[in-house]
């Protein structure tokens, strides 16, 4: 069979794919009941298994997690002695964060530019659309020439492990040849691209306790143990004076060989401001996707707007740290608390809680699967060969499908470019991307069935 059919059948469904996308950005599917209703994702998850449904699969199940939230599960039988290819997806997506600097309202996926807005366009409701449009084209152009299972994971975006260690308890229900990750994204867009490796990740709350209660800063100032200013010079420990990441025994000079990031490109896509530099050493490329990276994500202190003279008794942060592949995320979170009580001034009381924990990956791209997705990228990007790069970012489940299934091939394609922003706010999504992606896992898995 040739392309043009399939690209064909795809081109017609956008209109669909769109209107798709639109209905399932509108849940505001944050699964974290302390910020949005358990509801949202309830609706979600429940939209993509009619979705499911819809289109002949078999076993559509709705799995309660252990960390409170649902999967979503579903199975398409193939032909006899066909590989079995697992699709993932997320449902769940991130907070809109500040939504008065939304162009468009977060849940409303608004067309503006040639780009679709919305909060999960791109991370990661576009990423189930992509699988939907593939599997649709090719059940219009002769069947599906392997068997599927779909999962879509509730609980990505919060780090909690709930499909993780269900799969651990289930480990046949995810079994596969072959599985494709459709959370990450092209380098660049019109560049095809698989991620061949993720940073893991560690996620902890600090507090710093000093005081029975808030003391008047001029009466107390200047002896009483302010805690907001210990955990401003806690943090502070956590970076070298470029910027460096600096946490006790954890090496930070690992360089990426490969494609690389030009510091322009990357400082563009980062919208970073003219006079600002770039933080760490090394190329970015090193930075972002072969080094540790230690984010302070949240921290809890007075506002300026109202806030009154007062010496804190108490403070509270949350710390990311990113743990590229080579380094043990269990053992990095070990050094980081370590650091973190090593360096708390003071005498002050510290309490350091985990709240998520991810192993970082490494796909093997030498494998057949590989050499599928080649060729239907190529044809799905005339004029472009596939391309092979890093991601800064995490997917816990890789690792835990890795040493589920050692056998399977793990690919990582998918829709979060950088003009996509995810994770920001006016995160968007490119339709032509959609599109050729869509094409080209469609054409992978006709040259997977054929290739085994």
């Amino acid at each position: 069979m040739t392309a043009r059919p399939i690209s064909e059948t795809i081109a017609s469904l956008m209109p669909r794919a769109k209107a798709e996308l639109t209905e399932l950005v509108a849940f505001q599917s944050v699964a974290d009941p302390a910020q949005f209703p358990k509801s949202e994702c309830e609706a979600a998850a429940d939209w993509v298994a009619d979705a499911l449904r819809a289109e002949d699969f078999q076993d559509v199940a709705l799995l309660d997690t252990p960390d409170g939230t649902r999967s979503v599960y579903g199975f398409l039988p193939g032909p006899a002695g066909a590989p079995t290819v697992l699709l993932y997806a997320h449902y769940d997506v991130q907070p809109p964060l500040d939504e008065s600097a939304w162009l468009s309202p977060p849940f409303e996926l608004t067309e503006r530019d040639g780009r679709w807005y919305g909060r999960g366009s791109a991370d990661c409701k576009g990423g189930f659309i992509m699988h939907l449009l593939a599997l649709r084209a090719l059940k219009a152009n002769g069947g599906v020439p392997v068997s599927v299972k779909v999962i879509a994971e509730g609980s990505e975006e919060q780090g909690t492990g709930g499909l993780e260690r269900y799969a651990e308890a289930h480990p046949e229900l995810l079994a596969a040849d072959t599985i494709v990750i459709g959370d990450t994204g092209n380098f660049r867009v019109g560049l095809p691209t698989v991620t061949a490796t993720l940073r893991g990740m560690t996620m902890l709350r600090v507090t710093l306790d000093t005081l029975e209660g808030n003391l008047h800063s001029g009466q107390f100032g200047g002896a009483a143990p302010d805690a907001l200013a210990a955990m401003i010079q806690l943090l502070a420990s956590l970076r070298a004076e470029d910027g460096t990441t600096t946490v006790d025994g954890l090496a930070t000079d690992t360089e990426w060989e490969g494609l690389q990031y030009p510091e322009a490109d990357f400082r563009q896509d980062a919208k970073v401001l003219d006079g600002v530099g770039l933080i760490g050493t090394g190329t970015v490329a090193d930075r972002i996707w072969a080094r540790p990276a230690v984010t302070v994500i949240g921290i809890d202190c007075p506002p300026v707007l109202g806030a009154t003279p007062s010496v804190q008794a108490s403070a509270r942060a949350q710390i990311s740290l990113r743990v590229p592949p080579g380094q043990d995320a269990a053992e990095a979170t070990e050094l980081l608390t370590a650091h973190l009580r090593a360096h708390t001034p003071w005498g002050a009381r510290i309490t350091v809680e985990q709240v998520g924990q991810g192993q970082p990956f490494r796909a093997d791209t030498s494998s057949p699967a590989y050499t599928s997705m080649a060729q239907a990228m190529e044809v799905a990007y005339p004029g472009e060969k596939m391309q092979t790069s890093g991601m800064g970012g995490s997917i816990p489940l890789c690792n835990t499908l890795a040493a589920l299934y050692p056998e399977a091939e793990i690919l990582l394609i998918g829709l979060s470019e950088p003009e996509a922003q995810i994770h920001a706010v006016n995160e968007s999504v490119s339709p032509q991307e959609l599109e050729r992606l869509s094409l080209a896992e469609a054409l992978f898995l006709l040259n997977y069935a054929q290739s085994k």
